[in-house]
């Protein structure tokens, strides 16, 4: 990762703050890395986008790195991140990382006393763990890619 370039901060978005040029560029993006290259079918549009901040990471005018935010609906609900790529032709640039750096601070601006779970794909778990989450349970099988829980509990 060359850390000299620059990273522009990451955009929150809530989903009524999506245009249909926005909206259609993200789901764009998702159908790219889960469905096409990881080679996976799955029932992407879950009715969780409608609860969630949208958070994207532009470099030169194109979206290039892309999490969600679920937000919680109950007062005893986690927030959950999902959804968290980077655009092939922008990866190995520290994007994903400066995207969730800032996700973990807005979550705990925002949200001090909610823990936060997400569902690593096994072999990011590492980079996980990085931001303080820790393994939760067993490998399991999701759409066919091992998977693992994972949670933060706060510092």
């Amino acid at each position: 990762m060359n850390k000299s370039r620059h990273i522009p901060p990451a955009e929150f978005l809530p989903f009524e703050a999506l245009d249909i040029h926005l909206l259609y560029e993200i789901l764009h993006l998702r159908a790219k890395v889960f469905v096409v290259e990881q080679n996976c079918a799955y029932q992407d549009l879950d009715y969780r986008d409608q609860h969630s901040l949208h958070v994207l990471l532009r470099r030169h005018g194109r979206l290039a790195a892309y999490a969600r935010i679920i937000l919680p609906q109950t007062a005893d609900e986690p927030v959950r991140i999902g959804r968290v790529l980077t655009e092939p032709a922008f990866r190995r640039q520290g994007l994903a990382e400066s995207m969730m750096q800032q996700i973990m601070t807005y979550i705990r601006r925002h949200h001090p006393d909610r823990s936060v779970e997400l569902s690593a794909q096994t072999y990011l778990t590492a980079f996980y763990e990085k931001f303080g989450f820790r393994r939760r349970g067993h490998e399991y099988l999701e759409d066919g890619i091992p998977h693992v829980r994972m949670v933060w509990e706060g510092e």
